[in-house]
């Protein structure tokens, strides 16, 4: 970076501190982390939990009759549950930026209140239309939950750190993933109480808990580290020091200006990661509204099904958590993408082609591997290369939008009629797969030629007012003039010369 004509020597010099008038000498940086850890992810990961279960529970009232009851065809329930994705996903990048304007206190907690109300209503449905609207109504709710979250973590965590806890939270998808078997085949036996069928009770009990959980959520969820009332003044202040000097030069709090939003969408990365987050969300809502009926097509009946499907789950929470603590220690969420998306890619090569049950059960087994693990991992990265709180946000909500859009296509790609191999289907989420594969290639393959033009100092800003040079004047007309470096980095946020992206 140049600086009146010469160059500054270290990324940091001349940077303001953060409350300089605040020591923070005494604050145990262990600590302080695990006191962060317990206090915001576990809840995080129960909201997602219900979330996830809330979302995927109609897989399992479909297996106790709930069609039948309805009088609804098959092609009428998967029309229904394409009718949620469509507001779920385009409300997303709004609902992030909300989020950085509301305390995430009210915003999270009145989410997830109305979408419980919404779930227990799906308890008293009586025909096709009632089914629809509550769809349309839970995609309404549900909405932002998930890129808020990511969002949310993002802003307390170095880069280092955040796919561990990304992947924390997100294990809760596949506990619910198993905890859903078990629940709705101990829930079905409730069928007949009080004159509901055991479909009914399955959205009416699970809607209550999220409604008193959602109550609860206004007191428990914490609020950003610069206002976070379960930390001192002087813990608040570390926090966020130690995230400026992990490059996150927002936090701390920014001014909304409608320029973040507009750098966020002429920005490259946001497609790229748009393809990243298709390639496992089109699989993953596939995977969780369809385990059970694949299962149970390959021979087993309703209850054994669901059950069939809880190892599977276990399997992907064990993947997840692993592949979380990896990408962590090695920074390398790129290769890592590369490898689960070719996991997938076999997983489902082999269900198009077995015609055998235990080796498709296998199959299953490979291919949440592949799905579940690469959510977390792909988030994480997307977060660590976009900076700026807003900018971030809006980046995020785009691409895992964009890839919940596609749910709406995935919903619909295990046809009735293709039983019990559903090799039209399979096909499909494998080419969702090899879309992430290779927008994760192409992402690795541009931030690198990315970081190698900063390195030869072809981004570089000019700091100060001098106008000595005409190369200077061409440096500044090329990538912008700042008074100062703080200047230059809280305006250009990852597009900082000195900002460096990870592979």
């Amino acid at each position: 970076m140049s600086h009146s004509g010469s160059v500054v020597p270290s990324t940091t010099d001349k940077a303001e501190l953060y409350e300089a008038h605040v020591d923070t000498s005494q604050v145990n940086e262990r600590r302080l982390l695990r006191k962060i850890d317990l206090r915001v992810v576990p809840w995080l990961g129960l909201l997602y939990f219900l979330n996830f279960l809330d979302r995927g529970s109609i897989g399992n009232a479909k297996l106790y009759h709930m069609e039948t009851d309805l009088g609804i065809t098959d092609k009428q329930y998967l029309i229904a549950l394409t009718a949620f994705f469509f507001p779920y996903a385009l409300l997303e990048p709004a609902s992030n930026v909300i989020l950085r304007r509301v305390r995430p206190s009210i915003w999270l907690s009145s989410m997830m209140f109305v979408w419980g109300i919404v779930m227990m209503c799906h308890g008293f449905l009586h025909n096709y239309g009632g089914l629809v609207t509550l769809r349309v109504l839970l995609g309404v709710a549900e909405a932002g939950l998930y890129p808020g979250i990511v969002f949310y973590i993002s802003c307390w965590y170095k880069r280092s750190e955040l796919g561990t806890r990304v992947a924390a939270f997100f294990t809760s998808a596949t506990i619910a993933g198993a905890f859903s078997g078990l629940l709705a085949a101990a829930i079905s036996n409730m069928n007949g109480v009080a004159g509901k069928p055991g479909w009914s009770w399955i959205f009416i009990l699970e809607g209550l808990f999220t409604v008193l959980c959602a109550v609860a959520s206004y007191w428990v969820v914490s609020n950003f580290p610069e206002t976070a009332g379960f930390l001192t003044k002087e813990e608040r202040v570390f926090v966020i020091r130690r995230l400026r000097d992990d490059m996150q030069f927002s936090a701390g709090g920014e001014a909304f200006k409608a320029r973040y939003i507009w750098q966020s969408l002429r920005d490259w990365k946001p497609y790229l990661a748009m393809g990243i987050c298709m390639g496992y969300n089109g699989p993953l809502f596939a995977f969780s509204l369809f385990t059970p009926t694949i299962i149970d097509e390959l021979g087993y009946t309703a209850t054994t099904a669901n059950l069939l499907s809880v190892p599977v789950y276990i399997w992907s929470c064990i993947v997840t958590v692993i592949v979380g603590l990896v990408g962590d220690r090695l920074g390398k969420r790129g290769y890592i993408n590369l490898i689960l998306f070719g996991t997938g890619l076999v997983g489902y090569t082999i269900l198009i082609t077995s015609r055998t049950p235990a080796l498709s059960y296998f199959a299953c087994f490979l291919a949440s591997s592949a799905i579940y693990p690469t959510a977390p991992n792909s988030v994480a990265w997307v977060a660590n290369n976009v900076e700026g709180s807003y900018k971030r946000g809006v980046t995020l909500a785009m691409a895992i939008g964009w890839g919940n859009l596609n749910g709406a296509v995935s919903s619909n790609v295990y046809r009735a009629q293709d039983a019990p191999w559903y090799r039209l289907g399979h096909g499909i989420i494998l080419a969702y797969i090899a879309i992430g594969w290779l927008c994760s290639a192409a992402f690795m393959f541009l931030l690198r030629r990315e970081n190698k033009r900063r390195d030869r100092g072809e981004r570089d800003e000019v700091i100060g007012s001098d106008n000595s040079g005409e190369d200077m004047s061409e440096l500044a007309l090329k990538n912008g003039r700042f008074e100062t470096i703080d200047d230059a980095r809280r305006e250009k946020g990852d597009e900082w010369s000195q900002f460096r992206y990870t592979l």
